[in-house]
């Protein structure tokens, strides 16, 4: 059987190419010999619950709550992370999987899928390159993506950090992401997956297992010239809010 990628909402939670992450996992399985699809699901449609992987991306405040409040309905995606579903969220995606996350009204539930809470506002909001160190049992390289959030995100016991910052605001606390069994949230745009080979590769490997190599210069390029680039600034970027 194909391994079916859900794509939740990419016409309200898509910003900064955070589609592509789809188009990534799926050729990259598809480059090694797996067959792989992508099921798109706009908001209004429902969202099936017997998918591998789930694929959420960025979006501004009212969209995100539209996302949220309809994910709500069924609880599928619950459903499916309870079946062992694997899920790959980014920034508005990530925030509504926890128990919190600022709408454009203030606070608002979650869906209470992982163990964090989005409550904060930062005086600035953080916009620019972000460069993270993963953590060490990942075993994975520098990471580089891009942030453009409003909100600063606290892990709870149950999840753990994808990094730690090397440059940028991440979480607020000097960690960036969360992983909590096979949910992995973060706040890297770019498309993440396409700047990070080895990041899409370890997500896959919990549903496939070991992966071969495949010639990753090109992206490879991309990620050393973003890290390089984020390291030569060495400083944060904010935009007033």
């Amino acid at each position: 059987m194909p391994v079916s990628i859900c794509r939740i909402y990419p016409d309200v939670l898509g910003t900064y190419g955070d589609g592509g992450n789809a188009v990534v996992l799926a050729k990259r399985l598809q480059w090694r010999g797996h067959e792989a699809e992508i099921v798109d699901v706009r908001t209004g449609d429902p969202v099936p619950a017997t998918c591998d992987l789930y694929v959420l991306g960025g979006g501004e405040d009212d969209p995100q709550t539209t996302a949220a409040n309809a994910l709500a309905v069924d609880n599928a995606l619950g459903r499916a992370i309870d079946a062992g579903a694997v899920v790959f969220a980014v920034c508005a995606g990530y925030q509504i999987l926890g128990t919190t996350f600022n709408g454009s009204d203030g606070p608002r539930p979650g869906l209470g899928l992982a163990d964090w809470a989005t409550t904060t506002r930062p005086r600035h909001r953080p916009v620019g390159e972000l460069l993270v160190e993963p953590s060490p049992e990942l075993e994975l390289p520098t990471l580089t993506g891009y942030e453009n959030h409003a909100s600063l995100t606290v892990l709870g016991p149950e999840a753990r950090p994808l990094g730690t910052v090397a440059s940028g605001v991440g979480n607020g606390d000097g960690s960036e992401g969360a992983i909590q069994g096979r949910i992995l949230g973060t706040y890297m745009h770019g498309p993440a997956l396409a700047r990070n080979a080895a990041l899409a590769d370890l997500v896959l490997s919990w549903i496939v297992g070991p992966l071969g190599p495949l010639d990753d210069e090109e992206p490879e390029d991309l990620r050393r010239e973003r890290i390089t680039s984020a390291r030569s600034s060495r400083r944060r970027w904010f935009a007033r809010r």
